[in-house]
């Protein structure tokens, strides 16, 4: 496995511009996923009538967008955040992070249905969506350090 891990005497830009490979297929993943998924939605609202068999497809269809746009935002905050002297995380934890973001909006517009969505409920979804992903994000690195 090829090791991206920048020279800690290079400064961040320079390491910046060496874009590992999996992270070139998870940004055009994520392209696929924003151009399909929203182009989806965008015939499932102005063609459909609200049904229960729509409303699931919204939701997958939401998903899939959310989750595409999401990529490129979550690879940059990843970028920008990681010491110098760590490796970029691979691209899968770029998409399970891109994943967890869809999740919250889906999660959002699933309690807005019922007028169950306020500012706290809001706040303590991403919560529990943050601290799963800490916990999940800190038994890689420790297995990584072994």
């Amino acid at each position: 496995m090829t090791d991206f891990a920048p020279n800690p005497d290079q400064p961040r830009s320079a390491a910046a511009q060496k874009m590992p490979p999996d992270h070139v297929g998870v940004l055009i993943g994520g392209l696929i996923a924003m151009l399909g998924g929203g182009y989806g939605l965008y015939q499932l609202v102005t063609t459909r009538f609200p049904r229960i068999d729509a409303i699931w497809l919204f939701f997958l269809l939401l998903h899939i967008t959310v989750s595409g746009v999401a990529i490129p935002f979550v690879r940059y905050l990843n970028v920008r955040f990681t010491p110098v002297s760590r490796p970029l995380p691979p691209g899968g934890v770029i998409v399970r992070q891109s994943v967890w973001v869809g999740f919250f909006v889906v999660t959002c517009a699933w309690l807005q249905i019922p007028r169950a969505l306020s500012w706290p409920v809001a706040i303590f979804v991403a919560l529990v969506f943050i601290v799963l992903e800490v916990f999940l994000r800190s038994r890689e690195l420790s297995h990584e350090l072994d």
